[in-house]
């Protein structure tokens, strides 16, 4: 499966792609929600796994963007974030978001969810 992988902390997004690689996805990173939309142009992910409070664009932001695309529409959309205020939950379900998982991350959860998505 290619997944994008977008997240502001070097440490955790390093974490999430070697979980996501030693499972066998491909995957594709990005620091923020403005190059994680430009990478979702180009590397036309199966799935997208975003953090929520990023610089320049946030996880909700980019669900929205992605979203309003045509090629975006189906894609499922992961926020992995800190946060877990029903409040914040509802934005991102209004946005378009498939799930939320609170960081964090147990690499057996991530990937059982993961696997409800595939094909």
């Amino acid at each position: 499966m290619r997944i994008l992988a977008i997240d502001d902390t070097k440490t955790l997004l390093n974490l999430l792609c070697m979980t996501l690689r030693d499972a066998g996805h491909e995957v594709a990173e990005a620091v923020n929600g403005e190059e994680g939309l430009q990478r979702f142009e180009d590397f036309r992910p199966d799935l997208v796994i975003t953090d929520l409070n990023m610089p320049v664009m946030d996880g909700i932001e980019f669900t929205r963007s992605c979203r309003a695309r045509p090629s975006g529409q189906n894609t499922p959309i992961i926020v992995l974030t800190t946060e877990n205020g029903t409040e914040i939950k509802a934005e991102g379900r209004r946005a378009g978001a498939s799930a939320w998982v609170v960081k964090p991350f147990e690499p057996a959860t991530l990937l059982s969810l993961i696997t409800r998505y595939q094909n």
